[in-house]
């Protein structure tokens, strides 16, 4: 799984059909340790994630999985907005 922030929306007036009906959000990947802002992707959003939150993002089969939408062409999916992270030190 993925630890990220939500830092967008994605609206797409035309798109496969699977997708219709579908949440987008962009989500931009941070390191668990260091919280450092790596690359971004894009996430379907079962959930109600909102801009500013910390999620859960699992990819691959997976993601489709999550939402029962094994039919769409979904790569990752919001599975969970996160209260806390706790991180040993010297791990």
């Amino acid at each position: 799984m993925i630890v990220g922030k939500v830092i967008g929306n994605v609206w797409a007036t035309r798109k496969e059909d699977g997708l219709s009906g579908m949440k987008l959000m962009v989500v931009r990947r941070l390191d668990a340790c260091t919280n450092e802002e790596l690359d971004s992707l894009v996430a379907v959003d079962f959930i109600g994630a909102g801009i500013g939150d910390r999620v859960l993002v699992t990819t691959g089969s997976s993601a489709r999985n999550a939402g029962s939408i094994s039919d769409a062409p979904v790569d990752a999916t919001i599975v969970g907005i996160i209260d806390e992270v706790e991180v040993q030190e010297g791990m």
